[in-house]
């Protein structure tokens, strides 16, 4: 199975929007529609980690400014 089967998979799309596939080894996917951006693989554990740096910077940019 490719990659792209995942992507397409409505189950690997919690809520509509969360894409949480533990056999898609990426950490990064595409949104549902490519427009709009990417998003992260919630079923990596790298995921969570790069969205926790990600709201720690905003916070300590919030506070430090």
């Amino acid at each position: 199975m490719s990659k792209d089967f995942f992507h397409e998979d409505p189950e690997n799309w919690k809520w509509g929007f969360l894409y949480f596939n533990k056999k898609d080894h990426r950490i990064l996917v595409p949104k549902r529609n490519p427009i709009m951006g990417w998003t992260f693989n919630f079923a990596h554990p790298a995921g969570y980690i790069f969205l926790i740096i990600i709201l720690l910077l905003i916070v300590l940019q919030t506070v430090y400014s």
